[in-house]
């Protein structure tokens, strides 16, 4: 036995001691022995889970035989094969909403391609007027963010509730003040995410209700929260859910979901039909077209009939596993990971670590934003540290996680400094142009580090980051 191995045993075994309800989550070392045994196979350690899932070896055999031993065809017929396909794409619609504890007579689940196609879906549906407000945190993704251009273009308010350093977290009596500009008899939309992409901050489900207590239509973007977090839609009622299946168990990665109440999905106006959307259509009139009701309406062209059944089959996994069980197991290693990383010193005491939102695991998910820094309190270039990561076989994200809200107030960007971004026609606006001229206004370029926990995260892989970010000690930039 190495000492390293030596010294990561003692240290299993203090973590064990300090958070003994990890010994609970025993099952997903089974687990991870068998379904994701390639991970220690190829001494990877996976720190992405919050970009991307992993799949497990059993999803994939599954699928496999599914699609070995039957006769799929287009759904959109009658014949056998065709009824095959839409008997599994039917399964899987319940899937979803017996797996969110939704009510089939109170939600309806539309297939997308992903997250992004369900927020598109909502934006350019959305019945925006000069008297609707669209409110939205900074602490969002991009794809909640374009929303705001639908609503422009109808003339909507677009308002913006601001995060605030050091923890990246909404002041709600913001939120309360944000949610008093809805008029009466107007629609109006509240959008927030429930765990932050960039930070991994938790906001408050109990906004939903308040929200539509106060006339708002309320759009919560669960991407990044469902992965490792129970929602249960029969506690929290929101009106629109967009939800991206790969980011939850790995596979397929080309099918996401719209969770919407039903009478939510009922106001919606499509700008558009398509194949598979309308019961009648004419060429021979204007406007002769007749959309289907309900999810079928919104699900454009043939839907992933293949794809289909691996979102019925993720949904089992996890299952079987069990959302509480998850989420037990990753918030320990991130309280573990937490407190290791804001400890990490120099010989000069100068710390190695900044941390980008909350530093304990109150109100927070296992999603870290970071810097590494060094002696002298200079920013270690995240993407030279990306690649020292890769040639230790870890894999972290680096970059702004499309979420532009968090980076601009966690790097202190001002609205100057992004106007310059914007300022010459001549030049391609680019993100690294934006980067260069950020940089040279403040010295560091508005790049952040980001590790993420998920299903097969055990002990080992927190340990492996924690060594490799110690060998960044008194290391000169």
């Amino acid at each position: 036995m190495s000492l390293i191995e030596t010294e990561q045993d003692a240290a299993l075994k203090k973590f064990l001691g300090q958070f003994p309800a990890y010994r609970e989550t025993n099952r997903i070392d089974e687990l991870r022995a068998i379904d994701y045994a390639r991970l220690d196979k190829r001494g990877y350690v996976y720190l992405d889970y919050t970009g991307g899932g992993l799949y497990g070896q059993s999803q994939i055999d599954a699928h496999r035989d599914l699609l070995t031993e039957g006769i799929f065809g287009n759904p959109h017929s009658h014949n056998p094969t065709s009824m095959a396909s839409a008997n599994l794409a039917e399964q899987a619609r319940a899937a979803v909403l017996d797996f969110f504890r939704a009510s089939p007579d109170e939600y309806e689940v539309v297939f997308t391609g992903n997250a992004s196609g369900a927020l598109k879906l909502v934006g350019e549906a959305y019945p925006f007027t000069p008297e609707s407000c669209y409110l939205v945190s900074y602490d969002n993704h991009n794809s909640v963010n374009g929303i705001r251009e639908f609503a422009r273009s109808k003339g909507a308010q677009v308002t913006y509730v601001p995060v605030h350093n050091p923890d990246l977290r909404l002041d709600p009596d913001l939120i309360i003040r944000g949610l008093a500009c809805a008029k009466p008899g107007s629609d109006n939309l509240f959008a927030y995410p429930a765990q932050s992409n960039f930070s991994g901050v938790l906001h408050p489900l109990e906004w939903v209700a308040e929200a539509q207590a106060a006339g708002w239509d309320v759009l919560l973007d669960a991407a990044a929260f469902a992965p490792t977090n129970r929602l249960d839609l029969s506690v929290v009622k929101p009106d629109y859910v967009p939800l991206s299946f790969y980011k939850m168990f790995g596979y397929p990665t080309g099918t996401g979901a719209l969770i919407a109440r039903r009478e939510k999905l009922a106001k919606l106006r499509r700008p558009w039909f398509a194949g598979g959307t309308i019961t009648l259509a004419s060429v021979q009139g204007t406007g002769w077209h007749h959309l289907a009701a309900g999810a079928t309406g919104f699900e454009d062209g043939t839907l992933d009939y293949l794809g289909l059944p691996a979102v019925t089959i993720g949904l089992n996994h996890l299952s079987a596993i069990g959302m509480e069980t998850i989420h037990a197991r990753v918030a320990a290693l991130a309280a573990w990971l937490l407190r290791e990383m804001t400890t990490l010193r120099h010989r000069n005491g100068a710390p190695m670590v900044q941390i980008f939102g909350p530093e304990t695991m109150d109100r927070r998910a296992s999603t870290i934003a970071f810097y590494l820094l060094a002696p002298d309190g200079s920013v270690y270039d995240v993407y030279e540290v990306e690649r020292l990561a890769g040639l230790e076989n870890i894999s972290v994200r680096t970059g702004c996680f499309c979420n532009p809200g968090d980076g601009e107030v966690a790097h202190n960007i001002t609205q100057a400094e992004m106007a310059a971004c914007f300022a010459e026609p001549e030049v391609p606006v680019t993100l690294q142009h934006c980067q260069s001229l950020i940089q040279d206004s403040s010295g560091v370029a508005p790049n952040t580090i980001r590790i993420s926990l998920g299903i097969a995260s055990n002990f080992a892989d927190v340990y492996r980051f924690i060594e490799f970010a110690r060998s960044f000690r008194d290391r000169e930039r």
